[in-house]
């Protein structure tokens, strides 16, 4: 969980700031998005599928 303090004298705007940084680092947006909706497996193995397919591509390509 990601969290900060904010200092005595520091503006909400530059701990917001701080936050989002913080977040962005530990990676928290993608899972979220990822997480979103619930995925059922037959959904998921064709989105894995598709990936693999697209990997391959890139490979041939060059």
């Amino acid at each position: 969980m990601t969290q900060i303090v904010p200092g005595e004298n520091e503006g909400i705007e530059s701990a917001l700031r701080r936050f989002k940084r913080q977040v962005s680092k530990a990676g928290i947006f993608p899972d979220m998005r990822k997480h979103r909706h619930f995925e059922t497996p037959i959904e998921k193995r064709k989105r894995k599928e598709i990936a693999k397919h697209k990997q391959r591509k890139r490979k041939l390509r060059y």
